[in-house]
């Protein structure tokens, strides 16, 4: 009866509604599946797709140059020293193989062990997809004596494989790939120099001896240009990431191939490489890659480099006496604290989670990698024993700040609700509706927070209200935060809950949405709530869940006519102001109000200007590099002074025009 019911309201499926999509075509339709989307964060993997085969001739010992080049035309050019793609006829399809690779997804020199040992392409699915979604592509190979070239349109050869020279004596055989994004297709978004300079900075550090250059000629008159070569590698890595920071001993280092031999099947290599250094904060730095490709979301790899550093200190802390017989483990939270590191593995067949590559998951690379570190890390507990001890004794001490949070935690749990107390410094003004359209702003001050509460949408708007600066939570412990009346109410409204008992599942709002005032204390509030977010809700960031939002700066009154001007990347308040009063023809006579705070705006212009989704600008607060956010977040909230002064004084000049 329900089938019926449902074939009469939905239709019964016919043979006309079955569609085949070309696989290219697929691609175009489906972009998210292939390169993550169609924004700013999916514009950028089409460069790194084309880079990572590239390394990939690198990682096989026919390159060790690649030059990444941003035209001003909206075109980007990725060129290598390699082998060069083949472009003799393939025997299986009758075309040729530079076609092959360029038109068809499933094809490629990835999936024969002959040619590539290890690599990061798996699926044969990565350059293809790029020329699907290019306005267009052109491949040039340089091999076997001569230069031959494609030009593909939306991934569609414009004639055959032309022979269009002779390569000149000394010449290095290579491939450029150069195209122009389909902007029918991808968000039309600008390629960030910065962006890439630090994906390419990692990756350079990650292949140690491959020279990786970036040149921007968008940059007039002379192009702009970074080149990043590491002897060091891994270790390179953790002293760079460790800068700003006392490292407590020299950086643990092990580079060793694990043979794997499955039952019944051909045996193979894993090779693993790992350095990390413990140093004198509380925050906790990984990173983790698979065939020289960064995976955020960490995998077996990682899993494999928590588990054997935790079994290791404390296997040497019980042998030393330093943990006695009555005393429990250090948990993977206490001896991963203060720990900046790298693990790289090279597998010859890697198993990823999706097509972006964000999660390693075969399961024999965590005992692979837990084997290397716990011999290595093993060895150098032994043969360092202060540098051993000041490890263990950063472990005691996280352990006890874990025993005093914990004891803060229960005290909270056992007390009244945090929502329901009288003694919250800024009482939370809730919303009735839950789910997708719930949000809640989080603002400075008992008079900011009156004119919010006035002016909100009740049904999905909730604020916060919170009193004076919070605590900096790059320099205290979680017992600290925890004691703070500011954390403790932001945590309890957002009711996700912080450390082990943080989860997403539990939050009560979809968009948290920062609202300070359009001051220097402002952006100081505003800096001190993304530190704390970044450090203890880091994966509420990441899954878009926090936002900024955009007051206005200024107010125009133009007789009974009036306007808003809200702040642009870049400019000065004056020039801001100059360029907005060059809109009138009689500037003397606008009156122009500043709105230093919230505060000074009635309720109808902060919902008008700030609150009504129909006309605000909301800023979503995006992970791009977690690598260089933790650099800066260290640099600027961290302990450490001297770098911090020296980003001031380098950066003074521009300091009208910094939005922090």
């Amino acid at each position: 009866m329900v089938d019926r019911e449902l074939q009469t309201t939905v239709g019964q499926q016919t043979e006309e509604h079955i569609k085949y999509l070309d696989p290219m075509d697929h691609v175009r339709k489906r972009p998210g599946m292939y390169v993550g989307g169609t924004d700013a964060k999916a514009l950028h993997h089409l460069i790194y797709e084309v880079v990572d085969n590239s390394v990939d001739e690198a990682l096989a010992g026919r390159c060790d140059h690649v030059t990444i080049t941003l035209h001003d035309d909206e075109y980007v050019s990725v060129a290598d020293n390699g082998g060069g793609i083949p472009v003799g006829i393939n025997r299986e399809t009758g075309i040729s193989t530079l076609q092959l690779v360029m038109t068809k997804i499933g094809a490629g020199g990835k999936f024969d062990s002959g040619a590539y040992k290890v690599s990061g392409g798996l699926h044969g699915v990565g350059v293809s997809a790029v020329n699907a979604l290019s306005q267009e592509l052109r491949a040039r190979v340089y091999r076997d004596g001569a230069i031959w070239e494609q030009v593909y349109h939306a991934g569609t050869p414009q004639g055959d494989v032309q022979k269009i020279g002779k390569m000149q004596p000394g010449e290095h055989t290579g491939t450029i790939i150069t195209f122009r994004p389909d902007f029918t297709v991808m968000e039309h978004n600008e390629f960030s120099f910065s962006m890439l300079a630090q994906r390419f900075q990692e990756m350079a550090f990650v292949t140690r001896k491959v020279t990786i250059t970036l040149r921007d000629e968008r940059v007039k008159p002379i192009a702009r240009e970074m080149t990043f070569y590491f002897e060091g590698g891994l270790r390179s890595f953790v002293r760079y990431l460790n800068r700003n920071r006392a490292p407590l001993h020299q950086v643990v280092y092990a580079e060793r191939d694990v043979e794997i031999a499955p039952e019944g099947k051909t045996p193979y290599t894993i090779g693993v490489e790992v350095a990390f250094q413990y140093n004198d904060t509380a925050n906790v730095t990984e990173l983790a890659f698979a065939n020289t490709i960064n995976t955020p979301d960490g995998g077996t790899h990682l899993t494999g480099l928590r588990s054997s550093v935790t079994g290791v200190i404390n296997r040497w802390a019980r042998k030393s006496g330093l943990l006695k017989e009555k005393e429990s483990n250090f948990s993977g939270s206490d001896t991963l604290e203060g720990i900046t590191a790298i693990i790289s593995i090279k597998h010859p067949h890697p198993s990823f989670e999706s097509q972006t590559k964000v999660k390693l998951i075969n399961p024999e690379v965590q005992g692979a990698v837990s084997q290397v570190i716990t011999e290595a890390f093993t060895e150098y507990m032994d043969l360092n024993p202060r540098d051993a001890k000041r490890i263990v004794e950063k472990c005691m001490i996280s352990m006890r700040a874990r025993e005093a949070a914990r004891k803060a935690r229960d005290l909270v749990r056992s007390g009244p609700s945090l929502l329901e107390s009288s003694t919250l410094p800024g009482k939370l003004a809730d919303c009735s509706e839950r789910g997708e359209n719930a949000e809640i702003f989080i603002v400075e001050g008992d008079s900011a927070g009156g004119s919010a509460k006035q002016g909100r949408d009740r049904h999905f708007q909730a604020i916060l209200p919170l009193r004076g600066k919070i605590l900096n939570t790059e320099r205290a412990r979680l017992d600290k935060m925890l004691d703070n009346n500011e954390i403790k109410a932001l945590i309890s409204a957002l009711g996700t809950g912080i450390s082990e008992d943080f989860t997403l599942d539990t939050l009560r709002y979809h968009r948290v949405i920062i609202m300070t005032d359009a001051d220097v204390d402002g952006s100081h509030i505003r800096t001190l709530l993304l530190t704390f977010f970044f450090r203890q809700m880091q994966s509420m960031i990441q899954q878009g869940h926090l936002y900024i939002a955009q007051p206005p700066i200024f107010r125009l009154q133009n007789g009974k006519d009036h306007e808003y001007i809200y702040n642009e990347a870049g400019m000065g308040e004056n020039d801001l102001l100059a360029k907005a009063l060059k809109r009138y023809k009689d500037p003397d006579k606008v009156k122009v109000s500043r709105y230093k705070g919230l505060g000074e705006m009635n309720p109808d212009q902060l919902w008008d200007t700030t609150m009504n989704p129909q006309s605000r600008t909301l800023l979503q607060v995006t992970i791009e590099d977690a690598a260089e956010a933790d650099r800066i977040f260290d640099m600027l909230m961290g302990s450490a002074v001297p770098p911090r002064r020296r980003f001031i004084q380098t950066h003074a000049k521009n300091v009208r025009n910094l939005d922090i």
